[in-house]
């Protein structure tokens, strides 16, 4: 428990259990006011449950905020990310990691309007959300009190923390009494589960645990073929019908969902040391990520794009870590930002089965010139016989080398 005195705090509340619990929790040890921050970044639940479940534990209607904030969450963290084409450790689309700083940097901004001294978040003291949440809101609010319930109290099993639930009349869903078979996170971009039956990697995840794709296997026979149109890195319109960034993800979605795409059974390295095994959805992520690398294939230079899948994990390994509000994401955005002025056009996609391929692009900004690379003979002043020096140039390093090994003999030095 933090020595000093808290006044009010602004708790991330979904009106699960846990969080309900932490409600509580943070009343009875505390003597503090607590006020409620619920976020709707597209979960796919109907959020009006958390008012009335915050009312019933006796949050003032004036101290429960809800917001909607999909269109800014796809908007100014789901876009810029996927500029950057962002996959921590080569394939995790990064849909959980990326909902955390919106979620904290609303706490704060909540905390700055009505006075509160505090901030708590529902994150465990073993995951990566505890340093998501905690770094923004010191990125935000340095001097913020910062409590962190999982880390402080002795609720140490289900049992218990069911015992403190009908200790102080918290209602319980009769689902929660016995033990979760795997824990949920969702927004819309993905949906994330881990835990309990997904814990050893060696097994299959269960059909049962899937909720955002259908089985591969039973997706429909027959190719979808679907365009997506980009502005400046970011996707606008989906076979010519434009749509705002929330909408656009949602469409995304539902076409994913139906091809079974998006599916991922990952084994990462978390940030505070252990690995983890999470099967994640993210079916109109991984449209768009197609989609996008489709696009700067014909509009990127190969020094800026190759510069670009250079500065990507470090990039990703950032927001994983959560230092999306930290100077060296700010900078590396910019520069990502910088790449994608020329990034326009329209790209043609095949779905199917579990996968998304792309089967054609253009641009009004395109560098690819057909007459170029053409094998048949064009009208490019491209002089064959230039390729020769070329070619000798780059060679002359290797050519000293081989000369100076025959020179020496391969004798290993002591």
């Amino acid at each position: 428990m933090s020595d000093k005195r808290v006044k009010k705090v602004v708790l991330a509340y979904s009106g699960g259990l846990d969080t309900s619990i932490i409600l509580k929790w943070l009343q009875t040890t505390y003597a503090c006011e607590v006020v409620t921050f619920t976020a709707d970044l597209g979960q796919g639940e109907e959020l009006e449950p958390a008012r009335r479940k915050a009312q019933l534990l006796g949050i003032k209607d004036e101290n429960i905020f809800i917001e909607d904030l999909r269109e800014e969450f796809v908007r100014d963290y789901v876009f810029p990310m996927f500029r950057a084409n962002a996959q921590y450790e080569g394939l995790y689309l990064l849909g959980t990691s990326i909902a955390r700083p919106l979620i904290a940097k609303k706490q704060i901004e909540i905390a700055e309007r009505i006075g509160a001294d505090a901030v708590a978040h529902g994150a465990t003291g073993k995951g990566n959300d505890q340093v998501r949440f905690e770094l923004t809101y010191y990125a935000l609010k340095p001097d913020v009190t910062v409590i962190a319930p999982w880390r402080e109290w002795d609720l140490r099993s289900r049992e218990q923390l069911i015992a403190f639930a009908e200790a102080h009349q918290i209602p319980i869903a009769k689902d929660k009494r016995g033990e979760a078979p795997f824990s949920v996170d969702a927004n819309l971009l993905h949906a994330s589960s881990e835990g309990k039956v997904l814990e050893d990697p060696s097994q299959e995840v269960p059909d049962y645990v899937y909720s955002r794709t259908i089985d591969p296997e039973s997706a429909p026979d027959k190719a979808t073929v679907i365009t997506v149109d980009f502005e400046r890195g970011d996707p606008v319109a989906i076979d010519g019908k434009k749509l705002s960034p929330a909408a656009l993800l949602a469409r995304l979605n539902e076409l994913g969902r139906a091809n079974g795409i998006g599916r991922l059974d990952l084994v990462e390295n978390r940030f505070v040391g252990m690995k983890s095994r999470g099967m994640y959805e993210t079916p109109g992520g991984t449209i768009l990520i197609a989609a996008h690398r489709g696009i700067e294939q014909i509009t990127l230079d190969r020094g800026a794009a190759h510069l670009k899948d250079e500065l990507m994990p470090r990039y990703a390994e950032l927001i994983y870590n959560g230092f999306w509000f930290a100077p060296e994401r700010e900078m590396l955005q910019a520069a990502i930002d910088k790449s994608q002025e020329m990034v326009t056009g329209s790209v043609r996609l095949k779905l199917y089965k579990g996968s998304a391929w792309v089967i054609g692009r253009e641009s009004p900004n395109s560098l690819y010139d057909q007459e170029l690379v053409t094998f048949e003979e064009g009208a490019v002043a491209y002089d064959h016989r230039d390729a020769a020096g070329f070619i000798k140039l780059n060679a002359l390093r290797l050519r000293t080398l081989a000369q100076r090994k025959r020179k020496v003999g391969d004798v290993k030095r002591p």
